[in-house]
């Protein structure tokens, strides 16, 4: 990335404070605010504002006409073809061209520049977004696209250098939250692949820098505090949490924060929640809610959730692998796999229901919602296998005729019944896997590639989410309409049909 590069989507974080985007937001110019976000003026940022303070006050003033005068609006990446495929598999074969982004010019919109090739989930998100990358990645390699794995991780790489770590995805607008940290598992795809020794090193330096970022203030947080991503747990040991350090709408769902946040007194931290909440992918669901269903609710600050911990244990567990040839520092690392496992045991496992649970560090227990972040911990192998055998019990509650749902609360977020996601579909199949239940994670695998194979059958589409209590059916909810593509759908569509054919 040139310093030309970096300039020019930083300016874009200061039209984002402007009056210009504040008021274009506002009333509503676009259905989706994410367009505006999105949009690229067709000179400069500062010769647009400087146009738009001289005549924002004239006689017969048109917000809409100096918009359509000013800037290029985004397209969705378009996914329908005029070819009609007989079945899924040809279809997503098709699609990751579709979806692939050749390396990118300077950018003079929100986009922070790639110097590589990527995919993109596709419709209305043009970008590269992390934890999407390794589940698709998963389908890439069953398609023999390696290249475009090594490309991302490459990309990736390349913006926790520029930024300062992997940010949700490569636009301005994400630059203060990441995603669930899958550079590892992303690494682990191709880590037993003969590559130059200085790419593995190059990985292995960015998984430690991963690290480093989601434990920032481990160093000073006490018992029953919390900085930045760690939290200090009663008794002393660190957990982590979501987070984010901006206290202002999202420039993307800016109009949408504004009238969520309409009679919520602590504006500043209810921005921040619905931030934190984006961080976690699962966005939004009742996981990160003090109760009931609404945004209103929110409090992931509170939250100190199952997955991301199961995650960073399995982080810390790489990083012991990949410093062994440093016995002090290997040791470092699996010591503090070993302290997250027993805090995890401690406060994520309930004894009374045998399930992990996320903890609300305000009420000082578990919430109350079953969700499939409990399977995370059998795919990281950090359960025992009494944990695993209770886990595999209770995940027949989950299961529907399309997979799973997500959780067993029933709202209108997106990340909650009757939805059904492809990556806690995938998180759940290899975790049973792990521990010997090969029936129940092929039957998962089953419904998943039917369900995905019903709704294509009808309308030759893949859907980022389906709702799996009715296969057929697009998903609801959310704060937009289903898209289309869709990046990781198609991974783990082929990732499921090829677990099914190895486990028959």
């Amino acid at each position: 990335m040139t310093k030309q590069s970096t300039s020019f989507w930083r300016d874009t974080l200061s039209f984002f404070e402007s009056e210009l985007f504040q008021r274009v937001q506002s009333q509503a110019l676009f259905a989706d605010s994410k367009t505006f976000a999105d949009a690229s003026p067709k000179t400069d940022w500062a010769t647009v504002e400087a146009n738009y303070m001289k005549a924002r006050h004239a006689s017969g003033f048109s917000l809409t006409t100096f918009v359509e005068d000013n800037f290029i609006l985004p397209s969705p990446v378009e996914l329908t073809s005029s070819t009609r495929f007989s079945n899924a598999q040809d279809y997503i074969e098709h699609m990751w061209d579709v979806l692939s982004q050749s390396p990118d010019n300077n950018s003079v919109s929100s986009l922070i520049p790639m110097p590589h090739a990527y995919i993109v989930p596709g419709g209305r998100f043009r970008e590269i977004y992390y934890w999407d990358s390794y589940f698709t990645s998963l389908g890439l390699m069953v398609s023999g696209r390696m290249d475009l794995v090594l490309s991302m991780l490459e990309n990736f790489l390349a913006i926790q250098q520029e930024v300062g770590c992997i940010p949700n995805g490569n636009r301005a607008y994400y630059i203060t939250r990441s995603q669930p940290p899958i550079l590892g598992l992303l690494y682990q795809l191709v880590a037993s692949k003969e590559l130059d020794e200085s790419f593995h090193i190059r990985c292995r330096e960015g998984i430690k820098r991963e690290y480093e970022f989601w434990m920032d203030g481990a160093d000073t947080v006490g018992a029953d505090e919390a900085k930045r991503r760690v939290v200090g747990m009663p008794d002393g040991s660190l957990l982590n949490r979501y987070f984010d350090d901006a206290t202002t709408p999202r420039p993307e769902s800016y109009l949408e924060d504004i009238e969520s946040a309409s009679d919520i007194e602590d504006k500043p931290l209810f921005y921040q929640d619905l931030r934190a909440a984006c961080e976690s992918g699962w966005d939004f669901s009742s996981r990160w809610f003090n109760g009931g269903s609404s945004l209103k609710e929110v409090c992931t600050s509170q939250i100190v959730p199952v997955d991301l911990n199961a995650l960073l244990f399995d982080v810390e567990n790489l990083l012991a692998t990949l410093f062994a040839d440093d016995k002090t520092i290997s040791t470092q690392y699996q010591l503090a796999a070993k302290r997250r496992k027993a805090a995890i045991n401690r406060y994520l496992w309930n004894e009374e229901h045998h399930f992990f649970f996320d903890w609300h560090t305000k009420n000082q227990s578990n919430t109350s919602i079953w969700s499939l972040a409990a399977a995370v911990p059998l795919f990281t192998a950090l359960a025992t296998n009494a944990q695993a055998q209770s886990v595999s019990q209770h995940l027949n509650k989950f299961m529907a005729p399309g997979g799973l749902v997500t959780t067993l609360t029933t709202t209108s977020q997106q990340w909650d019944s009757p939805n059904g996601w492809a990556p806690l579909q995938w998180f759940a199949i290899k975790g049973l896997d792990h521990y010997g239940y090969k029936t129940q994670a092929r039957e998962i695998a089953t419904r998943w590639v039917n369900c995905v194979d019903t709704y294509f059958n009808a309308h030759h589409a893949i859907l980022e989410k389906y709702d799996v209590m009715r296969p057929g059916t697009a998903a609801g909810g959310g704060e937009y309409d289903v898209q289309l593509g869709f990046g990781w759908t198609n991974g783990i569509y082929l990732k499921c049909r090829e677990f099914i054919g190895e486990s028959g």
